[in-house]
């Protein structure tokens, strides 16, 4: 995975899956970004070579004080 982007309240970060990989691993990989990192589904292009661009996103953090370690 690459850098994200932040946007206002939102961040977000680009998902690259390869042309082989099937809907049920590709939700499978999706369930768990959601559920272990709070990401949700932004946005999902199918290219013609099987190749799937996902944009996640989510709300983003408060800044920790710092010297807090978390």
């Amino acid at each position: 995975m690459t850098d994200g982007v932040i946007d206002g309240d939102w961040e977000y970060r680009p998902l690259r899956l390869p042309p082989g990989v099937s809907r049920l691993t590709a939700a499978t990989q999706l369930s768990i970004h959601a559920e272990f990192a709070g990401w949700e589904l932004s946005n999902v292009r199918l290219y013609s070579d099987g190749t799937r661009k996902i944009w996640l996103r989510r709300k983003r953090r408060a800044s920790p004080l710092p010297g807090l370690i978390t």
